[in-house]
Order: C-alpha cells, then structure tokens, then sequence
C-alpha cells in the first residue's frame, strides 16, 4: 500500500465528488417550479435584509486620475509608512514592520506567498502586508459603549471601509432575540448559550463550522476536531470559493492537491506564464520573486483581460537589494523592471482557448520538425491521455480558438514559439482561473501545459497556485474539509479515541441553501467575513437570518455581524501579531505558505484588550462546556499548552512527524510533494492529461461577461482605503471598467452610472448605481469590486466537481441609472490611463 502523505489530506474519489455535486445542482434545477424554489425567487432585493446586507449605493467622492506604469517604488514606500503610522505610530509601525514574516516574529496576516529559504531580508512585507499587520494592530478600539450608541440597523447602513475602520472589537457581544443592539456578554455564558444551542439540535448536522484562510494551523486542527466530535463534517471554508477548483484538478491530474515549484525554482525558471492574477495587488512579494527571475534571464507571459501595472513593470524600493546604495536613487527615479515580456489580453473565461491555441501551434510545430518543446520521453513514461489530448486539440479550429480566447493567431503563436525555447517553464495562476463554471478545466489546461513539455518534477518548473489568505492551504491540510479521506478520520479516531462521522458535510455553497431551508440552525465561523465573501447577496442575507445562532470570532467589526440570525455573538480574539500567553507559558502558533512550507508565528504586541481570547481558547472552551463526558480530550490541558495540539498532528496527520522538535531545530519545513519527484498518486499512477472543451458564451449583442476584482486598497473582503492607484480610481468603489469600443457599441458614456444586471437561468439578479470608467480591457468585458458585486453572482452558478461560485464569470447587461446622471472624469486622465504601453511581442 503507498503511503500517505500530507498531501493526501485533501484527496477523495473525485469521480464520486463530481457526480454528489451533479446531482444537488440537477435536484435545485428540478425544483425551480417548486413552492420552495418560488419562495426563493420571490426574496425581495429591496428589503431590509437585503439591503443592509449590501454596501451602501452612495458613489462618494470618485473620480479618475493618472495611474502609474510601474508598480512598487516611491509609493509603495508612502502609502505603507502613511497607513502604519496613521493605525499604530511611528514606534509601534517600527516594532510591527521588523518581526513580519521572520522565523523569531509572526507570519503576515494578509497573502500566502512564502518567504525565502535562505535570507530573509530585514524588512520582509510589502505595501498590502503592511496594511494588514497595521489594520490589526491599529490603536482604535469597539468598546460596548460604541454598541450601545450604535444600533445593528445604524451600522448596517454604514460601508464596509466605515465598519472596518472603528478599531478593533474588545468584549465579547451578544445580540438576543429580537434585539437591536448589541449588549455585552461574559465568555462563560457566550460559551454555555452556543453548548446549549449545539445540545439541543436534533442531528449535529443541523451545524456548521466555517474557517477563513486566516485561522492557523493550531486553531484549524481543534476547530475540526471539535466538529467531528460533535458529529459533523460540516466544516466549509473559504477554500470552497477560491482554489477548490484548483485542488480539484490537481487531485485529478497530478496526485497533490498542491503547487510543485519553489521559490528557487521561479527564480531559476526560463519561462513564466502567469493566468488570471494580479500580484501587485494581491500578493506584491511576488513581484520581488519575478524580479529575481528576470535577473536570471526567465521570459514572463501574463494572461489576463486586464494589463495590471503588477504585471507589467515594477521598481523594487527595498535597498537590501541592491549592493551599490547608490543603485537605489537611480532605481526609483527610474521607468523601473520590465516583467510581462509577453501580455495576453485574454477575454473573461477565455483561458481554454488560449491554451488550446497554444498547444495547437506547438503540435504544429513538432509535425514540421521544429523546435516545438514537446518531451515524448516525459510524456509515453509519466503521463496518460496524449493520444485523446492531441486529436482534441488538433479538431479545434482557429476561428474557434481566436473568438472564444480574444487573442490573435499571432499572439499565441509568440507565446508557444516561446514556450518551445524554454527547457524550464511555470505556471502560476488564481482566481482568474478557479472562479468559473469550468474552473476545474482551466486548472487541467495549464496542467496539460506542464505535461507535454515535461516540467513537472524538473528543477525550475512546476505548478504554482497561488493562494490568497496567508493560512487558506494550512487549513485543508489540518482537517478542513467537509469530505476527509477515510485514512485521515481513521487517524483521528486513534488518536482521539471516538468514532468521527463518515457522512459527507456541507461545502461553502451548501452550507448557504441548507441555512435557506432550515437544515443548518448553528452557524459558527472563526475569523473572515461570511456575508462579503459568498456569492449572491440577497440570497445568502436571507439565509443566514434563517439560524437560531449564529457567532463570529474576529477581530475587527464587518458586515457579517450585522445580519444574524435570532440570535448572535461576536467573540473578540487575539490577533497574528500579539502576545498569546496560557497556562504554560507564551505560545506561538504555525501557518502552511502557499508553496508547502510549514513556519512558526509568534506574535509580540500586548492584546488589544485584556478580555480577548486566542483561536484555540475559544475553540477549547467551547468543546469542553459542549462535550462534557461524551469527550475524552483534554481539551482545556491543549489550550493551556500548544505543543501538545502539534504533538496531536504529528501523529494524524503524515509529514508533521516530530512536529515541534522540527520546529526547535530548523525553523521551519517543508511538507512532502510526491509530484514534484514525478511520483504521481492517480488511480494509474501517472499524470493525466485531459480533454477540456472550449466554454461558448454566445453573447448577445448587448451582453457582456463580468469578472470581479480587488482594490489595492483592498486584502478579500477587507477594505483600507478608497483608491485604487494602479487602475487610476480614487475616492470611491462603484466603479465599472469597460472597452472603449464596447462603451461605443453601446452608445455609454464615461462617467455615466448605470445598474448592472446579471443573467442566469432566466433569474435577474441586480447592482445599483456604478460609474463606467474605460479601460484597457479585453472585448466584451466587464470588472467592478467586490464585495460590491457579489450581489450579482448566482449562487446555482458554480464550477462543476468543485462546486466553487463562478466569480470571474457574469453574464450582464447595463441600464442607466434612473433618474440618468454622470460623474465628469477628466479627458487627459482618461487617455493617458487607456494608452498605457503593454508588451505584446517578446
């Protein structure tokens, strides 16, 4: 029997997976004449629940100024010291800046991009890194008093920027039934309301755990252990909506659930594509690693329906990386690095055709007998499906390819001519790629990039996922997940001495139409913002007010909070970047990066309030008033003592072994990757190559297909600012960027607000009130924030066998806004922003 590994964590019969998700989507299809489904359609979107679930529609101050070229540099250096200085001082923003991402200091809040192996630098963040650590550690605080000033209607009317920007929560808060405010709570009678409520459901199905990216290792691991004790595997996490489709089709085709590439190899890569990204925005360390692979002589393509600046250009403003501190001035009154050598201005969801595109020049290529990059040997000893892979791709046609891509035979010609001249290629994507209806095939696509060349298990080549909150990989590893492989379950049971359930849970999506029909009455999340992060607004308001309880433990204020259900907590927590001490002592905690590297985080700063709790106190707490005598874990003895919770993984789950003696001795480590040393755990055991069809849209004349977005301002849902510099957008967030030639097709005007509408299964779902800005984007079209958006994402609308929300990917119409108005943006900003210089041949 193979081993398991670490990786294996998040394996199951994919087969079967598919078809549960086929089948639940195929009954709500069936049901749409339904009472239930006609009760659903009948949600009025201008009721108050809907209403205060959404950000307000006021535009504020926007308006359109000049963007930059390049990213980082001058900037970057302001914004970050303005934004730190402004939440924690000078002093503190010092303190907080110099024990970011260091083995002795706590792990960043914000992205999951790794640090390096060998040489961490002594500033180790970036701008957005900066803002989250400085958000968190802000000097503003919630006291009960601002609840007891401010109702749940006051503040749901405010925006998500005002919420966030009141400081951090202080006491524990409970709504009651029927109540308008907030009041405060003791923790012991937090933790007997949520047992009692737990005790008295009728199947512990009836709840539901949910966990954001930013939980750690520690807490992860109790949180679903606690929920399998109680008898669930209902344990959805923001994972279901960002790379579910990734580790899908990873699963799939390679064996790990995971990305294979390092940072060494990026850095020693030939050639980098990199789809449906924007890692100026959010994850700007990235831009350090891509840097450092252009000094080595790598080619990068970037593939995308809009031209990022992060993409494009960067000027590195951290003087540790020059040797000549003369070098440094000139750098940053310079036109900065070139990056995209290559940039292709895909349409929304027009990825399988591109690569299709490109494989299809490649195979022409080898026919003619030239250099093509194609490695047989790889491919007859590693991998399965070349045969039905390359008839596919040889049947598609080129006006296909070209309509469906937005992309010239030319450019994919480029891009495969340069594809054939690399021995060591990467691909590296988000959620560009993963937040469609097809984002399981898109993943397939770049695997199949990868296969046919051979570069997996090559030095300087792999997969790179790229994932966004800093602990969102670290959580599925621990348990997170609604369908564990049995060999996981059957660890914990020995170690933990009880009988998990076998039963599949809840995913995010389901998790949110179980609420609608009354089957989930406890809904219980640790940290993240629910509500402004699943799709379809109006839908999910309804739903969540459909619980008896519902807690969130957080650190800061957010929408969630504001639609509850008959009753509601906020348990206020400790924070990465603070002190966390128990009964034996100071604690730190650990987080898994986005490449599998394990890194300890300690935080220094005293608490925010000396009523918090840590994540693992609060989830220990909770098990033992809940469990009593059903349970024989010690659960306030692994509160008191975090080395015995990594003792416990250590023994569950394969690749933690020695888990805190590792720890002691090397810092940090990496976890196992059997498919970076071509060892593939398949069902054949080998890498799979697969046919994926081409998604056909058939636009109507009018329609478009919109792609939701961050801000810079921006880490998830979380709002800092109102700009967004690289876009050139200020002051405001109802912003719709569309093609100048679309804007005339259409007879719109810049400025002109108008509602978007979205389309889906003959439902009309809608968002008031935003400013058309044009902009260099691929034909037919659209971006906009969100959470603001989300409103228009369906919640039927998901990635087949992942059951992710499909984004990236809106089918929309627009109306003027009534009565018709416009804001004046000016002219010159308007040009310059449109003519930004992209590279479109290497």
């Amino acid at each position: 029997m193979t081993p398991l590994t670490s990786t294996d964590v998040i394996q199951g019969d994919d087969q079967c997976r598919d078809g549960h998700y086929r089948i639940k989507q195929e009954l709500r299809r069936q049901s749409a004449t339904s009472d239930g489904a006609k009760q659903k359609a009948d949600l009025d979107p201008n009721d108050s629940t809907s209403l205060q679930a959404q950000n307000p529609f006021t535009l504020g101050k926007l308006r359109v100024g000049s963007a930059p070229h390049e990213a980082a540099g001058i900037p970057a250096i302001w914004n970050t010291m303005l934004y730190g200085i402004g939440e924690m001082g000078l002093v503190r923003s010092s303190e907080a800046f110099t024990k970011m991402n260091h083995v002795t200091g706590f792990d960043c809040q914000s992205c999951a991009w790794p640090s390096p192996d060998k040489k961490r630098k002594f500033f180790e963040f970036c701008e957005n890194g900066a803002k989250a650590v400085a958000d968190e550690s802000t000097k503003k605080r919630i006291t009960p008093e601002f609840f007891a000033r401010h109702s749940i209607e006051d503040l749901a009317a405010q925006s998500d920027y005002w919420l966030n920007g009141q400081g951090r929560l202080t006491s524990p808060m409970v709504r009651r039934a029927n109540a308008t405010h907030y009041e405060p709570i003791a923790w012991s009678d937090a933790f007997t309301l949520i047992a009692d409520e737990l005790n008295s459901l009728d199947s512990p199905d009836e709840a539901s755990f949910y966990t954001s990216g930013k939980t750690t290792n520690e807490p992860a691991f109790l949180l679903q252990l606690f929920a399998r004790q109680l008898g669930t595997n209902n344990l959805p996490d923001c994972s279901n909506m960002c790379h579910e489709s990734s580790g899908v089709s990873m699963v799939e085709t390679l064996g790990v659930g995971k990305g294979t590439a390092t940072l060494e190899d990026m850095e020693s890569s030939e050639l980098i594509f990199i789809f449906g990204n924007n890692p100026g925005t959010n994850h700007p360390r990235m831009l350090t690693s891509l840097q450092k692979a252009k000094d080595h002589g790598a080619k990068i393509i970037a593939v995308n329906p809009l031209p990022e600046v992060g993409l494009m250009r960067v000027t590195n403003p951290n003087p540790q990386d020059y040797s000549n501190p003369l070098e440094l001035p000139v750098a940053l009154l310079g036109k900065g690095q070139a990056l995209a050598d290559l940039y292709l201005p895909v349409r929304v969801n027009g990825d399988v055709a591109a690569i299709k595109g490109i494989l299809k020049n490649l195979f022409e290529r080898e026919r003619g007998r030239r250099a093509a990059g194609i490695d047989r040997q790889f491919i007859e000893s590693f991998t399965e499906g070349f045969d039905e892979l390359i008839k596919d791709v040889e049947a598609a046609n080129w006006e296909e390819i070209e309509e469906e891509s937005g992309l010239t035979r030319n450019q994919l010609d480029t891009a495969a001519a340069m594809y054939a001249a690399s021995k060591k290629t990467i691909c590296a994507w988000c959620l560009g790629l993963t937040q469609q209806q097809n984002g399981v095939d898109n993943v397939a696509m770049l695997v199949n990039l990868l296969l046919v060349g051979g570069h997996i298990g090559r030095s300087g080549a792999g997969t790179v996922c790229v994932r966004g909150h800093s602990n969102v990989q670290g959580d599925r590893t621990m348990g997170i997940w609604e369908r564990p492989p049995k060999p996981f379950l059957d660890a914990l049971a020995k170690e933990f001495n009880f009988e998990p359930p076998q039963k599949p849970g809840y995913d995010t999506v389901e998790t949110l139409h179980a609420m609608f029909d009354g089957d989930i009455k406890v809904f219980f999340a640790i940290s993240g913002n629910f509500l402004s992060n699943v799709p379809d607004t109006v839908y999910s308001a309804h739903a969540i007010k459909r619980c008896k309880l519902t807690v969130h433990v957080s650190t800061k204020l957010n929408r969630s909070h504001l639609i509850t259900g008959d009753r509601a907590l906020i348990l206020p927590c400790l924070g990465r970047s603070e002190e966390d001490i128990q009964a034996s002592g100071k604690q730190f905690l650990t987080v898994e990066d986005s490449m599998g590297i394990i890194n300890p985080s300690q935080g220094f700063f005293p608490p925010a309030s000396p009523q918090l709790m840590s994540d693992v106190a609060i989830i220990a707490n909770l098990a033992h008033a809940t469990l009593g005598s059903r349970t024989t874990t010690d659960w306030l003895g692994l509160a008191a003592d975090y080395n015995l919770i990594r003792d416990a993984i250590s023994r569950v789950i394969p690749g933690f072994e020695n888990f805190n003696s590792r720890l002691a001795s090397e810092k940090f480590f990496y976890l196992p990757n059997a498919a970076k040393h071509r060892i593939f755990k398949t069902q054949s055991g080998k890498a799979k190559l697969t046919v994926c069809p081409i998604p056909k849209h058939d636009l109507k004349p009018h329609e478009l297909l919109l792609t939701t977005i961050r801000s810079h301002d921006q880490f998830n849902s979380t709002i800092y600012g109102l700009n967004d510099r690289y876009r050139g957008v200020f002051d405001g967030r109802r912003a719709l960027f569309l093609n100048a030639l679309d804007m005339e097709a259409m007879n719109l005007k810049a400025g002109q607000i108008v509602d978007i509408c979205s389309h889906f299964e003959g439902e009309v779902r809608k968002a008031f009130r935003f400013a058309i800005v044009p902009y260099t984007i691929a034909r037919r079209s659209a971006a906009a924030y969100y959470p603001e958006t989300n409103v228009l994402i369906p919640i039927r609308s998901v990635a087949a066998k992942s059951n992710q929300p499909a984004a990236k990917c809106i089918r929309i119409t627009l109306t003027p806004a009534d009565p018709p108005e416009a804001l004046h943006f000016s002219r010159r900003d308007l040009d310059r922003n449109l003519h930004r210089a992209v590279p479109l041949v290497p």
